[in-house]
Order: structure tokens, then sequence, then C-alpha cells
């Protein structure tokens, strides 16, 4: 029901306008009324109706002069206007202003209903076009997530030009020029390991730190399994730390209403190029790997982590070297959950919190190495590989003769265990991309079809589901259903004579409407078009 509101200096007129129509039969709220503008605006912004009419000429703020006020703050809302006979010609300077009709006085209530319903149908028009356009802004998000994904990519590998990443980001409508930057990666866990993967907990935090993602100083991108990266801009290297402590100050605030979870930040170092952001996410990286080598929640800031922190004696001493430190479980952790790009940095911080001298040790040196290499065999045969996949221990071949060999060594059999449950994990993704493609045929026609509705079916969180079902296919789910839907729908518009609305129904659209803007978006024309054979595409 849309509200009324009547701005009108005449009592007798305005008592008039609000008594002799049935407002209500008519399907509408009269939910105000004042005798002028400058009364009427307050009320006006805390009813927000629909439609408000008012007289031109009033005391004390006229209606030109209110209606002004009205579209700056309340675009949305429709404006009529009364105007005597010998005040049109002023009356027309309300063009500029938005206003939607202007009516001479005086003015019966059926001439002025038969307005009221037209911009009714205006106003209904209008909504439904904004929410078809906010329906395809969110099934598109998909693509727009994956945009913002390359995009981070770019940023942190050198890999294009600022000029590139500016345009690249302009396209986007992303702000990243900045004086100062940094980089922080976040993770955030569940502990309790007997939920499936598709955690409730996390899906609330996520939703709840949104509120704390929407600031201009802060673009936050998501990295899927690897948690979020946020990239801090500010004016000075203090503007920046101080944003930084106040939103991990505010996070943990928030998580701390949750239990079973944990978190790890790690903190980049503040830069100020947008071409030397790939060293600030080092920086973060080094300190974000430490999270297989501790079990608790922590933020660490990698300005902390100076190698001066892991000097000891500069003769190595067994004694020294705290077996907690040398726990393979850490090594195990890694290769269940890490990332190739990762297994520098872990390898890096494993051996920094061994000692700066462990390595130096020839005796200990064998042992570390072999210890690592046990663990990915074990781990090979745990997913049914052979342990000849990786390059066995040759101690004749000099593998161990000097601590750079030693820990090449160790991180080239890592990346390998990697790359292997990389290869073994995408065949377990195909069956589970078969599995959704399978599903999407079946159910193509049901308009509750979603991507959150897959990854609860196969068990994956939607992020998950997202990012694996590009990497098989080439493209997002969203653009994968909607083009299947597409497909099916140009199939019945060609071999049937079903209307264009029950098409709508079959291919999973209860809205027509929605259906036929989302066929002229992708196809380049409207649904009659295609059947007639019109305006055809060089490719149909």
């Amino acid at each position: 029901m849309f509200k009324i509101f009547l701005v009108e200096d005449e009592f007798v007129v305005r008592e008039g306008i609000k008594n002799n129509i049935d407002w209500e039969a008519h399907g509408y709220e009269f939910c105000g009324e004042a005798s002028d503008g400058e009364l009427a605006f307050p009320m006006i912004w805390k009813l927000k109706p629909d439609i408000v009419i008012t007289d031109i000429r009033m005391p004390f703020m006229d209606g030109l002069a209110l209606s002004r006020l009205i579209k700056k703050e309340l675009p949305l809302t429709e404006i009529i206007v009364l105007t005597g006979y010998e005040e049109f010609e002023y009356a027309k300077e309300g063009i500029n202003i938005g206003i939607a009709r202007y009516l001479s006085k005086p003015v019966n209530g059926e001439e002025l209903l038969k307005e009221v319903d037209a911009i009714a149908a205006k106003i209904e028009e209008k909504q439904k076009e904004r929410e078809i356009n906010e329906k395809y802004k969110k099934e598109m998000e998909e693509s727009v997530q994956k945009d913002r994904k390359e995009l981070f990519h770019y940023l942190v590998t050198g890999s294009k030009s600022v000029s590139e990443l500016l345009e690249i980001a302009k396209d986007m409508d992303m702000d990243i020029s900045a004086i100062w930057y940094n980089i922080i990666l976040l993770i955030i866990q569940s502990m309790d390991h007997t939920q499936e993967e598709y955690s409730n907990n996390l899906v609330e935090i996520e939703e709840d730190l949104k509120k704390l993602n929407e600031e201009t100083h802060l673009l936050v991108f998501d990295r899927n399994l690897e948690g979020k990266a946020l990239l801090f801009k500010g004016d000075s290297k203090e503007e920046l730390h101080k944003l930084q402590s106040d939103y991990i100050g505010k996070m943990k605030e928030k998580l701390g209403n949750y239990k079973q979870i944990r978190y790890f930040c790690g903190i980049g170092h503040p830069v100020n190029r947008l071409g030397e952001l790939p060293l600030s996410f080092e920086k973060a990286s080094h300190a974000f790997a430490h999270r297989y080598l501790v079990k608790e929640s922590r933020i660490l800031d990698s300005a902390q982590m100076e190698p001066e922190v892991y000097l000891e004696k500069e003769e190595f001493n067994i004694s020294n070297v705290d077996p907690k430190q040398i726990d393979r479980g850490k090594i195990k952790e890694f290769l269940k959950f890490g990332d190739r790009a990762e297994v520098v940095y872990f390898v890096e911080e494993f051996f920094n919190n061994l000692g700066n001298h462990a390595m130096k040790s020839n005796l200990f040196r064998q042992y570390i190495t072999m210890d690592a290499y046990f663990c990915v065999v074990e781990f090979l045969e745990g997913l049914q590989l052979p342990r000849e996949e990786v390059e066995p221990i040759d101690i004749a071949s000099g593998i161990l003769q000097n601590e750079e060999s030693a820990v090449s060594y160790i991180v080239g059999i890592l990346q390998r265990a990697l790359e292997l449950r990389e290869q073994k994990a995408s065949n377990r993704y195909e069956d589970v991309v078969d599995e959704v493609k399978v599903y999407i045929e079946k159910h193509y026609g049901e308009d509750e079809l979603s991507l959150n509705l897959l990854a609860s079916h196969v068990n994956f969180s939607p992020n998950h589901l997202s990012t694996i079902f590009s990497q098989q296919t080439g493209r997002t789910f969203s653009r994968y259903l909607t083009d299947y839907r597409m497909n099916k729908a140009k199939e019945l518009l060609r071999c049937t004579n079903k209307k264009a609305s029950v098409i709508s129904m079959e291919v999973g659209y209860k809205d027509p409407h929605y259906f036929s803007y989302l066929f002229k978006k992708t196809q380049g024309m409207t649904p009659t078009q295609y059947r007639s054979g019109k305006e055809m595409k060089g490719d149909e």
C-alpha cells in the first residue's frame, strides 16, 4: 500500500482532499498532512511517503522549495504540485526538480485520484526495475568476487603495471589509490572438527565482519581456503597503524562472542607505492605462515620478526633446541592445509623457530631433513601414492652438505607433495563438479536453485565450491547456471509455441519480467525477437 502525504495551507482544500477520497479503498494510506513546507518536511522525512501532494504557494516554505528538499533527501518519493492557473508558468521551474505532475486548482477528487493511480503505476514499474537489477547484481556477485581475486593476484605479484592496476580497479568501481598501504592476511577457523565444512558459526562471523569491511580505507579480498586479505590505505604510516589497530580491536571484540574459534593474522610491512605491495604481501605471508607452527589464536606483525629475535649463541648447542619446535605434527599440518605458494615462507619460519644456528650442525641437519622426508612419505602413502614420487635422500649427492642445499631439498619435496595433493584433489573435484552438473540438469527448473543450496548438497562451503567449479569449468557457477537455463529457454522458444511466461517458469524463473530482462542481457534481444528470428546475432 502506497503512502500519501498532503501539504496545503488552505484548511478547506486540505480537508476536502483528505476526506472526499476513500484512500484506503483505492489501495492507499493517507499517512499525514501539514499546512506548509516547513512543518511538512520533518514529518515527510520520518514517514517517507511514496507520493507527496503539495500546493505551490504557501507561507514559510513554498511547494517548490519543499520539493527540492524532498528530491535531495528522498529521491524515490514522487511529487504532485497543485497550482493556480496564473502560476502555471512559474510552476514549470519544477521540471528541473523532478516533479511528477502539475494539477491546476481547483482539482476534483476523481481527477486527483486518476493522477495518483498513474504515478503509483510508475512507482511500481520503477520498483520492479530496481528489484530486477538488484537480483541480477546478486546473481553476478560470484563473478565480481572472481574479478576481485584476480585483481589481488595482480597487486601482490607485480604482474601488472601501476597504470594497468588503476584501470582494472576503476572498471570494478574500486579505489586503490592511496599514499600508504599495508596488507594483513586473516584466517578464521572452527576448532570443532566434528562440524561439517559448511559451519554455521563461520557464516555468522562472516556477516558480522562485513560491517567492519565497509570502511573506505579498507579493501577486502577473499582467498578461498586461505582466508582473506585486508588491504589498508592511509595518508601516513601513523594513520595506517591506527586504522589497523582499530580494525583488529573491533574484530577481536566480535570474535570474542564465539566459542571454538581460532583466528590468525599476519601483518605485512607498510609501503608507500602501489608497486611495492608485493613486498608488503611477502612480509605478511612470512608472519601468516606461523599459523602452522602454533595452535592458539594470534596476531603476528612482521615488524616483530626481525632475525635477531631468533638469535642464539654463536655455536650450535643441541640443548638450546626446544623439542616442541621440531614436532613433525607441524609439517603434517602444513601438508594437509598449506598452499604451494606458502612453502618457502613456512620452511623459513619453521627453521627460524629452531634457532639461527641449528641447521649449521651437520648431524642436526641430517636428522631434520630425514624427518621431513619421512613426513612427506607418510603423507603420500595416506593419499595412496608411492614414495618414489618425491626425490629420496642421497647423502652422497651433497643434498645435506650445507644449510642452503638442505633447506632447498625440503622446500622441493614439500612443494612436490602439495602438487600431488592438488592433483589428487582435482580428480576428486572433477567428481564433485560432475555431480553439480547432473544436479543442475535435473533441477534447473527450480527457482530456489543456488550456489548455497548446491554447496550444502555436496558438503562444501559456497566459497570453496565456487572456486573449484570455476577452475574445473572455466565459468562461475552463476554463469554456468544462467547459460544452461538460457539454452533451454532458446530451445523451447524455437521448438514450441509456449508463451514466454510459461517458458520462464519451466527454466527456473518465477518472475517473467526478470526472465525477459536476463534473456535480453545475455542474448542481446528479447525472447520474442529470438523466436521470430529478428535482430539475430551472427552466431545464432
